[in-house]
């Protein structure tokens, strides 16, 4: 049998990867000799370097990662051909003349918008733009954020917003270790940003970020974390039955609120006061203010919120009350959204996700998904892994018991690549994106640091000679 994975991120390599753990004559049915190649869509690894990113803003917490996407890369059952859009260069029903499955496995590429005044004010940013922005996403490079504000506010309460707060207040010496752009670096050199707030709609108890990420915030060198005890008030007996990782994640909240830390007591006894972030409940975002002159954001006007329920499932109504908050910069960082990828693949529009069965398809016999177009964008890298594995294990279980029609030969890419060459595409191998990745680390060493990322794709493509 062939697979097809459309989609180079996580997703796409862990649903490859538990694929290709399965002997090639047992995918086969007993017909020795045959190869299931997985074959991605999406250009030279870029998402699985952009969402390691994504769950970890240090390029280390995100190596071991790749490391794995890349032994998947080099198996011989495996196949890579980047640098081709699915839905425009080749349709799926095309992919699908030329594989006995295909999998969907392309993320979320889009930001769910706030849909309140003023959202388009400049200042305005979407978190995915502005991580774009500062990881080297070529689409994002002319963002040029305006950082000559002291107060930013980041919108959410996820690992994203605090990745976020954690650039802007991150001390240059510790940055210039990492693999953030040079441009990126310049700009954060001239920010006047010294405060971050994250605000979210419900309480401590609902916030989505994970112990790591808040852990690795409070231990900022040069940025003290400010959270009011006041938040936390009946906490303590409240989350005793809660899961353990909800439970430890609510300890150290509390904890880091009763702190009475060192640089506090410096700032009380005359020193400079150091960089600061805090957290902000149970306020919804009603307007973005403009500034007197209208030409950007210079405050955030917030409906105050009480909850109704418990846990997960509690929702924020407003209380009638409402506060406003300066700020000049203002970070939206409420998730992210699949967008459809072509009119034949099923698409549920409110839910942004594909409608599927353990990752098969509604209605369309072969057709997989995986990752967050499959369950929505939400979750860290483990609950990616587990996803792509269970949607794997659901293509095995049809090839195994005969629900996959195997029996009509596939051309697998050879198809593929015909009519990617009418349309004048040219496909870009592993091999090719190792060139462009070995050019990046070889730049990075000269500067002294693990890598300097290539922001232009048509200078990735004259490295590799296309």
């Amino acid at each position: 049998p062939r697979v097809c994975v459309v989609g180079s991120g996580p997703a796409g390599f862990y649903t490859a990867q538990h694929i290709l753990k399965v002997p090639r004559w047992d995918l086969a049915a007993g017909r020795a000799g045959t190869c299931p190649p997985r074959e991605a869509s999406l250009p030279c690894l870029a998402l699985s370097r952009f969402w390691g990113s994504l769950v970890g803003s240090w390029p280390c917490s995100s190596q071991n990662v790749i490391n794995t996407f890349t032994q998947t890369a080099h198996s011989e059952r495996c196949a890579y051909y980047g640098n081709v859009t699915v839905g425009r260069d080749v349709t799926v029903p095309e992919l699908r003349q030329a594989y006995h499955a295909v999998v969907l496995s392309y993320g979320a590429e889009d930001n769910r918008v706030l849909g309140i005044p003023g959202e388009n004010l400049p200042g305005v940013y979407s978190a995915r733009a502005f991580v774009g922005w500062y990881n080297g996403l070529p689409e994002n490079q002319d963002l040029k954020p305006d950082l000559s504000c002291e107060t930013a506010l980041i919108l959410g309460h996820g690992n994203v917003a605090l990745d976020i707060a954690r650039i802007l207040l991150s001390p240059l010496q510790l940055l210039r270790k990492t693999d953030i752009t040079d441009s990126s670096l310049a700009a954060l050199a001239c920010s006047k940003v010294k405060r971050v707030w994250l605000v979210g709609r419900r309480g401590p108890l609902q916030v989505a970020f994970t112990i790591k990420e808040l852990r690795e915030m409070i231990n900022l060198p040069g940025a003290r974390a400010v959270l009011d005890p006041a938040d936390f008030t009946g906490l303590e007996s409240a989350v005793k039955d809660a899961s353990r990782p909800r439970k430890r994640l609510t300890e150290l909240m509390i904890k880091t609120a009763l702190e009475k830390p060192v640089e506090m007591q410096a700032a009380a006894a005359g020193a400079a006061a150091p960089r600061e972030w805090g957290l902000k409940f149970q306020r919804s975002p009603q307007e973005v203010l403009p500034s007197a002159d209208g030409r950007r954001a210079r405050g955030i006007r917030m409906a105050l919120t009480r909850l109704e329920g418990s846990g997960d499932s509690a929702k924020a109504i407003p209380t009638g009350d409402v506060e406003e908050l300066e700020c000049g910069l203002v970070l939206s960082s409420i998730g992210y959204r699949s967008l459809p990828l072509d009119p034949a693949v099923p698409f549920d529009s409110q839910r942004g996700v594909i409608p599927n069965s353990s990752g098969r398809v509604e209605g369309v016999p072969g057709l997989y998904c995986s990752g967050w177009v499959k369950r929505g964008p939400t979750g860290v890298i483990i609950t990616t892994m587990n996803d792509s594995f269970d949607t794997a294990q659901s293509l095995l279980e049809d090839l195994q018991g005969g629900v996959l029609d195997i029996s009509p030969s596939r051309e697998g890419f050879g198809l593929v690549e015909s009519i990617l060459h009418s349309r004048g595409v040219r496909p870009v191998s592993f091999s090719d994106w190792e060139k462009i990745d070995a050019a990046e680390v070889a730049r990075g060493k000269a500067a002294g640091k693990p890598r300097e990322k290539i922001v232009d794709p048509a200078e990735m493509l004259r490295i590799i000679g296309h």
